[in-house]
C-alpha cells in the first residue's frame, strides 16, 4: 500500500471526489475482506461485516488529522476497534434480549421465586440465627469488633488494617482465624444438640 497515495484519496476523498473514495475503498478491500472473514458476529454475515468495516474507514476519512500523515493506521485501528465494539454490543444485547434472557415453556411459574416464605425455611432460619449467636457469644471483644467493623458496617478488610495500624496480610490472617472459629463454634454446637 502506498502510503502517500492513500494520504492524496483521503484528501479527495475530503473534498467530495466520488472516484477517491471508490480508489480509497479498493486500497483497503484486502485488509477489510481479512477482517470480516476473520470475525463472527451472531446475526452478521461477511457482507454485513464488510459494510460496517466501509462505514468505519468513511468515518475515519472524515475524522482525520491531515496533517498526521497516518491514515493506514488510523483507519486500520478505527476499523479493528469498531468490530470489537460491535462484538461487545451483540454479547451484551444477547444475554438481555432472545433466547439467553428468558425461556419460556409450559412451567415457568416454577421457575420465578416465590414471596412467600416457607415453613421449613423460616425455622431453618431462626435454627441458623440461634447457631450464630451462641458462635458470636464465644468470641471476645476484640473480635466481636472486628465482626461489627467488616461484616455489619460493610467495610474491607484493607479498610480495618488502616484503622487498626496493621499490615494487610495481618487483618486478613485475623479475619480467616475468626471465621474458623465460628465455624468450628457451630459444628461443636451442632454436634452437641444431636448428642
Amino acid at each position: 500500500m502506498d502510503f502517500d497515495y492513500i494520504e492524496t484519496l483521503v484528501t479527495r476523498c475530503r473534498n467530495n471526489d466520488e472516484e477517491a473514495k471508490e480508489k480509497l475503498a479498493t486500497e483497503f478491500k484486502p485488509l477489510i475482506c481479512n477482517i470480516s472473514k476473520r470475525t463472527f458476529i451472531d446475526g452478521y454475515n461477511n457482507l454485513d461485516l464488510q459494510q460496517e468495516c466501509y462505514q468505519s474507514l468513511f468515518k475515519s476519512v472524515s475524522m482525520y488529522n491531515l496533517e498526521k500523515h497516518r491514515f493506514v493506521a488510523y483507519a486500520t485501528n478505527a476499523i479493528k476497534n469498531n468490530m470489537n465494539d460491535l462484538i461487545k454490543k451483540i454479547k451484551n444485547r444477547n444475554s438481555t434480549e432472545g433466547n439467553n434472557a428468558l425461556s419460556l415453556h409450559d412451567n415457568f411459574e416454577k421457575d420465578i421465586p416465590s414471596e412467600e416464605i416457607s415453613t421449613e425455611a423460616s425455622l431453618c432460619d431462626l435454627c441458623d440465627y440461634e447457631e450464630l449467636r451462641l458462635a458470636l457469644k464465644s468470641l471476645n471483644q476484640d473480635e466481636i469488633e472486628f465482626i461489627d467493623f467488616i461484616f455489619y458496617r460493610n467495610n474491607t478488610i484493607k479498610d480495618y488494617a488502616y484503622y487498626k495500624n496493621l499490615r494487610y496480610s495481618t487483618a486478613l490472617f485475623k479475619k480467616n482465624s475468626i471465621l474458623k472459629k465460628i465455624l468450628n463454634s457451630i459444628s461443636m454446637n451442632y454436634k452437641n444438640s444431636k448428642a
